[in-house]
């Protein structure tokens, strides 16, 4: 059971990563500051707090949740910009659960098209035939493709193992209402090949893209995020 809750809260911080607070298809990502409310499995309740900053050319992007003091998580991200093209440069996720825990790191070398893992102080050495995102990066680029109108459907994620093609799908808006206010909204979905598996979250154009609501759904078991503020 606990396993599973901080696989649930880890899963929480990497989709509500930011997809952007910018109104200009070309303006560079925005710097932000953004907290949410989430429920796990109708018994635990927590927080999240995501802030992206900026230093020239370089982003800095650290997301916290917590619920209680059974269990926490961190991601953090450091990215360029280039012209909308995310390049990622190294990623680290940690999880506790009362204190004790892990942490993967991953580090990009574009130039040679590897990445570099560290997962318990064991490195290892992935090629990278095209390029790939860690859950922060690619979300801001997600963001980045939609607010210009170019959002492909199919991106490459990397893990501590592995780089493979995650499908995304877009559908139609309609409106919601959060604890934040209510946004008319885009929804994207994540395909899953388990059909008992859901990931959707609900992303609105007033917000450039900003995620107000998460919802993950893995064998019955139901994880929910809702905005409550944003700077």
């Amino acid at each position: 059971m606990k396993n599973s809750l901080v696989k649930k809260l880890l899963v929480s911080t990497s989709l509500l990563s930011g997809l952007g607070i910018t109104s200009m298809a070309n303006a560079a990502v925005a710097p932000f500051n953004a907290t949410y409310n989430f429920n796990i499995e109708g018994k635990y309740n927590g927080t999240a707090s995501r802030v992206l900053t900026q230093t020239g050319n370089q982003y800095f992007y650290n997301v916290n949740a917590s619920v209680g003091k059974l269990a926490s998580a961190k991601q953090t991200a450091n990215f360029v910009n280039a012209n909308g093209a995310i390049l990622p440069v190294s990623a680290l996720t940690q999880y506790k659960i009362f204190g004790a825990g892990r942490t993967t790191t991953l580090n990009f070398n574009n130039a040679k098209k590897q990445l570099v893992t560290n997962y318990k102080g064991q490195n290892k050495v992935i090629a990278l035939p095209q390029p790939a995102y860690d859950d922060l990066s690619l979300e801001i680029q997600i963001r980045e493709d939609l607010k210009a109108g170019k959002f492909r459907g199919n991106y490459y994620m990397a893990d501590r193992n592995t780089v493979e093609a995650v499908p995304f799908k877009k559908s139609a808006m309609t409106r919601i209402t959060v604890p934040a206010g209510t946004f008319d909204v885009v929804r994207i979905d994540r395909v899953h090949d388990d059909k008992d598996r859901q990931t959707s979250f609900w992303l609105a154009p007033k917000l450039d893209y900003l995620p107000v609501k998460v919802v993950q759904n893995n064998d019955g078991k139901k994880m929910e995020m809702n905005l409550t503020r944003v700077n």
